[in-house]
């Protein structure tokens, strides 16, 4: 016995799709067309996006054998924040060695609002004289104030040049322009 055939109007008004060719690597539908992939079942588009800023999710966004510790991605923001600190640090101590021979440099996320600053506005960085002989003077750089300002990457990287060359002319008595003949520069 055979199945009863369906009468051809019981599937008006619904299309049926076209079965895979034989050795096609693409579904039949995507084969006939030059449309965009389609994926969840509402037929939008499959893309991933970060829809709330929060960065990439999931196995690649972690360290491990998909994100290695020196692939961009696995680094965090505070880590990137560090090296523009570094490299700001190493340009000037290559022109100032011996100014800059006992000043530690430190990146903390926020300023300590116990602390006077002297100041209206939130610093972005402050310089710490040093109390006693021992104590070496320290150049403190405010992640989260300066990230806050910055747009981009590579605006981050030239306020952190900035707040560095600032905050070491505060040290040694001299204006910014002095310490980087291109402070202020774009």
């Amino acid at each position: 016995m055979s199945a009863p055939e369906a009468p051809d109007d019981a599937g008006a008004g619904r299309s049926v799709p076209p079965t895979d060719p034989p050795g096609s690597p693409l579904p039949a539908a995507q084969a006939e067309s030059d449309a965009p992939a389609v994926g969840g079942a509402n037929g939008r588009p499959t893309r991933r996006r970060d829809r709330h800023g929060r960065g990439m999710r999931g196995p690649i966004a972690v360290r491990g054998p998909l994100a290695p510790g020196g692939v961009p991605i696995a680094r965090s923001r505070a880590e990137r924040f560090d090296e523009f600190v570094l490299d700001a640090v190493e340009e000037l101590e290559r022109r100032f060695a011996t100014e800059l021979d006992g000043v530690e440099f430190a990146v903390e996320d926020v300023p300590d609002p116990r602390r006077d600053h002297g100041l209206v506005d939130i610093p972005l960085g402050a310089v710490l004289a040093s109390s006693e002989r021992d104590e070496p003077a320290r150049i403190v750089v405010y992640r989260r104030p300066i990230e806050l300002r910055a747009v981009g990457m590579s605006e981050l990287s030239e306020l952190v040049h900035d707040v560095v060359v600032e905050q070491v002319a505060d040290l040694l008595g001299l204006g910014p322009a002095d310490v980087d003949p291109d402070y202020g520069e774009e």
